[in-house]
C-alpha cells in the first residue's frame, strides 16, 4: 500500500467503525424500548395484548 494512501484508509476504516457503533446504539435502544414496553405488558392480565405484542417484536426482529 502507498504511505500517502495509509491515513484516508485508516480515516474511512475509523468513519465506517463509527456508522456501525451508531446502527449498533440505535438498534440496542430500540431493543430497550421494545422490552420495556414488553414488561409493562407483562404487569397486565390481557394475555390477547401479550400475545399481540409478542409477534409484533418477532415480526420486526425477522424483517
Amino acid at each position: 500500500m502507498d504511505i500517502a494512501l495509509m491515513p484516508m484508509a485508516l480515516s474511512q476504516g475509523k468513519a465506517q467503525q463509527q456508522a456501525c457503533l451508531s446502527v449498533m446504539k440505535m438498534a440496542m435502544g430500540e431493543a430497550k424500548q421494545q422490552g420495556e414496553a414488553l414488561r409493562e405488558l407483562m404487569g397486565t392480565a390481557n394475555a390477547s395484548a401479550i400475545q399481540h405484542a409478542a409477534s409484533l417484536i418477532w415480526a420486526e426482529i425477522l424483517i
